[in-house]
């Protein structure tokens, strides 16, 4: 697990559009921790730093201690972050209260290795899909990883590595293996042939994936859609801010 990293946040009050829209004019993220045995609440923090604090990934698969003024520390975990469409503003973030004795289920990035020198990648006409980026884990805090690594140094064309193919770490599982059925064990990766006239590299790739789309290279595979959010963001920001206030 990666060490953790400590935010600074301040108590606010005054919540609504109109309140966030001021915090974000003052360098500030309007932001709402919740769970555990504990109310809700509303805090700010700053822009600056927590921009700084988001360009790690492993911030995202820590846990994270949250000091709020007198309120003192907190163990939490990114819940939610919402970004500005085009600007490098953090319009929102939600903060979930973690215990060191509950299990937690939080998805860590996928790190691939070995692609270079596998069997696939030294073919000519082939290339190796990523086809998950993050997995969703279960473990306790104390046993989360910062990431996962994927092996991809044995793999041949035509391959693919499953989830259940991952090597986890002591005391961590991947709850979709848990649940029945055969469809749960989805690939992570996979190395596909390609047509002579798509070349090799980037826009190999690229073809490939429009190629998988439209059912040229088999059935079973579907590329990566990358989430485009909208202005949508701040709208969903007020509404878990109302209904943090409605429980308190």
């Amino acid at each position: 697990m990666s060490d953790n990293t400590t935010i600074n946040a301040e108590l606010r009050e005054d919540v609504g559009k109109g309140a966030s829209r001021r915090l974000r004019r003052q360098g500030k993220v309007p932001a709402v921790i919740y769970g555990g045995h504990s109310d809700p609440v509303s805090v700010a923090v700053e822009q600056d730093a927590l921009l700084h604090a988001t360009g790690n990934e492993a911030f995202f698969a820590s846990i994270l201690e949250i000091k709020v003024g007198k309120e003192g520390t907190q163990q939490a975990v990114v819940r939610d972050m919402h970004r500005h469409p085009y600007k490098p503003v953090i319009m929102h973030i939600d903060f979930m209260r973690v215990s060191a004795k509950e299990v937690l289920k939080i998805s860590v990035p996928v790190h691939f290795a070995g692609e270079e020198e596998s069997p696939a990648g030294k073919t000519s006409g082939v290339v190796i899909q990523h086809q998950m980026t993050e997995v969703e884990i279960a473990a306790l805090p104390k046993d989360i990883p910062e990431y996962l690594e994927v092996d991809l140094s044995e793999m041949e064309a035509g391959d693919s590595v499953m989830l259940s193919s991952i090597v986890l770490p002591e005391g961590v599982t991947i709850p979709a293996l848990e649940m029945e059925g055969e469809d749960n064990d989805a690939a992570v990766a996979n190395a596909v042939h390609v047509k002579e006239s798509q070349g090799t590299g980037a826009a190999a790739a690229a073809d490939a994936e429009a190629a998988l789309a439209e059912g040229e290279l088999g059935e079973g595979v579907e590329p990566d859609e990358d989430a485009v959010e909208g202005e949508e963001g701040e709208e969903g920001e007020e509404g878990e801010e109302e209904k943090a206030e409605d429980k308190k």
